[in-house]
């Protein structure tokens, strides 16, 4: 990583995109502020110093990964989830159901009434637009 902001700016050297965050012309970042996940510069001791440090090893490494780990805990039901209605779609369709129509009626189910009624509506238009009028 090129130095660390404002090192790198004093030194001339290209910033990395976390040091560019919240500086003219870079990206926005939605939600985090990465100048705080930055590691902290070394003391002569070898061991990092400064306010960072704090940061670094608890709030932001800790929220970091709490939220990473729902969100895997979320896709994970959402693969059991979706595996169950594999199933159910699969029961339905031994148990002699079209597949495809029980699909658009779920989605159907989904809409409030008006928009379901604005949509066959504009279906009827267009059908009878096209000649194949029921």
């Amino acid at each position: 990583m090129a130095g660390v902001w404002p090192e790198a700016a004093a030194a001339g050297k290209p910033l990395t995109p976390p040091e560019r965050v919240g500086k003219p012309g870079a990206p926005p970042v939605r939600g985090v502020d990465l100048r705080m996940a930055r590691p902290a510069a070394k003391d002569a001791t070898g061991s990092e110093a400064g306010p960072e440090n704090a940061q670094w090893g608890n709030v932001a490494a800790d929220r970091l990964r709490s939220l990473v780990e729902r969100i895997e805990r979320l896709e994970e039901e959402r693969k059991a989830l979706s595996s169950d209605i594999k199933d159910i779609y699969a029961e339905a369709k031994s148990a002699g159901f079209d597949v495809k129509v029980l699909r658009q009626l779920i989605s159907i189910r989904r809409k409030q009434p008006a928009e379901v009624e604005e949509q066959e509506t504009l279906l009827d238009v267009y059908r009878r637009a096209l000649g194949m009028a029921n």
